[in-house]
C-alpha cells in the first residue's frame, strides 16, 4: 500500500467538481465512492465547502482508523445529525457515556439470551408462510419488513405490544426515507421548521409517545417479559445505576433500526441475488432439504447449514445493510501518510472494499462458495466488514446474522422467489442500504414430497 508523506491533503476532484461534490455524493453516493477509489486509489481527499475529508480505501488503513485510533474520532455528521432521532443510543452516542451503555446493554445481546429467539423468528416466518400461495405476485421487501418487524415486535417489546410495534417500524421507515437526502440532513438543522422537518418531528413524536408508554407499563410490571427491553430495565452499572426512561427510548429505538430494516435489507438483496443465480439457488436448496428434510429448521441446525450461511455472507459483501462509515477527528493524528486535524472527517465505505479485485475473484458476481475454504481468514481483516469494526462494531450482529439465517431456512425450503420482468431493483443509500422500488417478485410453492431422496439426487447433480 501506498503512503505519501509531506503533503498536507490527499488529492482528490478538481475545483471545479468540489463545488459540486456533494451533488453525486448526496444523489449517487455508491458511485461516487466507487469512481473516486478507481481515479485516486487509497486514499483521496474531499472537500464539500470547507469541510475536509479524506476517503480510505484499503483495510489496513482501514483498521488503523477503526481500532488503533477509534479514541481520535466520533461519528460521523450524517449520525450526528440525526440525533434527534436516535438520541444517545449505540449507534451516535460517544466517550465515556457511550461505554457505560454498551456494558449496560451487553448482557441483552448473549449468545444465550440471542439463541432464545430463535424459536420466535422460524414461527413468525412460518405464519407469514401460511398466508403465501403459489403464483402470487409479491413485493418481497415488503414482505421481509413485515415479517423482521413482527419478529423485532416479539423480541424486544414482546407480543402484546405488537400493534404498537407496527406504528413504530412504519413512523421509523419513513425518517429513513427522508434520511437518504445527505444535503438535507447535514445543511438544514432539525430545528427549522421546514415542511420535511415538521414530518420529521411529528413521526418522532409518534414514536417516543408509544415508546414511553410502554417503558412506564413495564416497570409497573416488574418482571422479566423475555424481550430486550426487560434486559435493559434490569441491567445495571458497577454504580448500581440503571437506564432512564430516555436512555430506554434511545436504545429501543436504535434496535428497532438494527433488529429489523437492516435483516429486512439484508434478505430482499439474498431473494434478489437467489433468483438470477439459480445454481446458487439450487445448491442451497439441496443442503436445505438433505439437513432439514422438510421439517423447521432451529438454532442447532445452522452449523450443519454452512452453505445458507455462505448465501448470507455473500449477500452482504455485495449488499452491506451499512454501506458506508464516516467519522469526524477530536485529535490530531495522522492516516496513510496525511495529517489529520480536529474536525476533519474519514470516511470508508464497505460497498468499495468488498468488491476490490485486489481480495476478490469476481469481485462483481455472486459466487457463496468463495466462502467455502479459509478465504475469510486470508482476507486483510477489514476487507470484510458488513458490520463495521473495532469498539463500535455492531452489537446486534450475531443477533441478524441468526435470524437472517433461520428466515432464509425457512422460506427458501418451502419457495422459490421468481423476479418479475421489467421490474427495476436499485441500491437506495440512506443510513442503511435498501431496494429502492422493492423487489417483485412471483411466488413459486416447491414441491416437498420425498425431499431427502431429491436432495441427495441434486447434491449429486451440483457436485457434478
Amino acid at each position: 500500500m501506498w503512503h505519501a508523506t509531506g503533503k498536507k491533503f490527499p488529492p482528490g476532484p478538481s475545483e471545479g467538481m468540489r463545488r459540486w461534490s456533494l451533488g453525486p455524493l448526496n444523489d449517487t453516493p455508491l458511485e461516487y465512492f466507487t469512481k473516486l477509489a478507481r481515479e485516486y486509489g487509497d486514499v483521496a481527499g474531499i472537500r464539500v465547502l470547507n469541510f475536509k475529508t479524506i476517503f480510505i480505501n484499503h483495510p489496513d488503513t482501514i483498521e488503523e482508523a477503526l481500532v488503533a485510533n477509534a479514541r481520535k474520532y466520533i461519528k460521523g455528521r450524517v449520525l450526528r445529525a440525526n440525533r434527534h432521532v436516535f438520541g444517545e443510543g449505540l449507534l451516535t452516542s460517544e466517550g465515556e457515556f457511550w461505554l457505560r451503555q454498551r456494558r449496560l446493554a451487553q448482557p441483552a445481546f448473549h449468545r444465550g439470551r440471542i439463541a432464545s429467539y430463535a424459536a420466535t423468528m422460524v414461527e413468525y416466518t412460518e405464519r407469514m408462510l401460511s398466508g403465501w400461495q403459489g403464483g402470487e405476485e409479491r413485493d418481497a421487501h415488503q414482505e421481509m419488513m413485515r415479517l423482521t418487524l413482527q419478529i423485532v415486535g416479539k423480541t424486544l417489546f414482546d407480543a402484546d405490544v405488537e400493534r404498537d410495534a407496527k406504528d413504530v417500524g412504519k413512523s421509523l421507515e419513513q425518517l429513513l426515507e427522508m434520511g437518504a437526502n445527505f444535503r438535507r440532513t447535514i445543511f438544514v438543522p432539525h430545528w427549522l421548521p421546514t415542511p420535511t422537518n415538521l414530518r420529521i418531528k411529528r413521526e418522532v413524536a409518534q414514536i417516543e409517545k408509544i415508546l414511553y408508554r410502554i417503558i412506564a407499563e413495564r416497570r409497573a410490571f416488574g418482571r422479566d417479559a423475555g424481550d430486550l427491553l426487560s434486559m435493559l430495565l434490569a441491567a445495571q452499572d458497577e454504580d448500581g445505576s440503571r437506564m432512564t426512561d430516555r436512555q430506554l427510548r434511545d436504545e429501543t429505538i436504535t434496535l428497532f433500526l438494527a433488529g429489523h430494516e437492516t435483516t429486512a435489507s439484508t434478505l430482499s438483496w439474498t431473494w434478489w441475488l437467489l433468483a438470477q443465480n439459480p445454481r446458487v439457488e439450487a445448491k442451497l436448496h439441496a443442503e436445505l432439504d438433505a439437513v432439514l428434510g422438510g421439517r423447521a429448521p432451529t438454532l442447532a441446525d445452522l452449523p450443519n447449514l454452512p452453505y445458507a450461511g455462505h448465501v448470507i455472507t455473500e449477500s452482504l459483501r455485495l449488499y452491506p445493510s451499512a454501506w458506508g462509515l464516516a467519522r469526524v477527528a477530536i485529535e490530531d493524528h495522522q492516516i496513510a501518510g496525511y495529517p489529520v486535524t480536529k474536525g476533519m472527517g474519514v470516511a470508508m465505505a464497505q460497498w468499495v472494499v468488498h468488491r476490490d479485485p485486489r481480495w476478490y475473484d469476481a469481485p462483481e458476481e455472486f459466487r457463496p462458495d468463495r466462502w467455502e475454504g479459509d478465504l475469510l481468514k486470508r482476507l486483510p481483516k477489514f476487507a470484510y466488514f458488513p458490520f463495521g469494526g473495532g469498539p463500535r462494531q455492531c452489537i446486534g450482529n450475531a443477533f441478524a446474522l441468526i435470524e437472517a439465517s433461520l428466515i432464509l431456512a425457512t422460506v427458501a425450503q418451502k419457495f422459490r422467489l421468481r423476479l418479475m420482468a421489467n421490474h427495476r431493483v436499485e441500491p437506495l443509500a440512506s443510513i442503511t442500504l435498501r431496494p429502492r422500488y422493492g423487489v417483485r417478485v412471483t411466488l413459486e410453492r416447491r414441491r416437498t414430497s420425498n425431499v431427502r431422496d431429491r436432495a441427495m439426487g441434486a447434491q449429486s447433480a451440483v457436485a457434478d
